[in-house]
């Protein structure tokens, strides 16, 4: 296997502060969309809940997924004067929080 070529995933997973209202997470999943609107590197944005069975989520509740097509992208996106001021809210507002980002690679069998 060798690593992936092409677009880059930044997942982020979340625990939101006890206190934080679910119209408050709402507000910024909605802020965290509009990045993509915002910021040109930044091609797309899913997100969702965690409904896994196995209970292995060690508290993380909220996942997201954004899509860059190049490290360079990722880096210009993280730098972006738009993105800091809205991480250093969101941040504000998570217990937990948990960084990774990847090149997609496909095994092939």
């Amino acid at each position: 296997m060798e690593e992936g070529k092409g677009v880059v995933k930044h997942m982020v997973l979340a625990k939101f502060k006890d206190g934080i209202s679910e119209n408050q997470i709402e507000e910024y999943i909605k802020g965290y969309a509009n990045l993509v609107n915002i910021i040109e590197p930044m091609k797309s944005l899913h997100w969702g809940k965690d409904i896994s069975i196995e209970n292995l989520h060690h508290g993380f509740t909220h996942v997201f997924e954004s899509t860059f097509e190049t490290k360079e992208g990722l880096a210009e996106y993280i730098a972006h004067p738009v993105h800091v001021e809205f991480a250093n809210v969101f941040l504000s507002s998570l217990d937990k929080v948990l960084v990774v980002d990847f090149k997609p690679t496909t095994v092939d069998i």
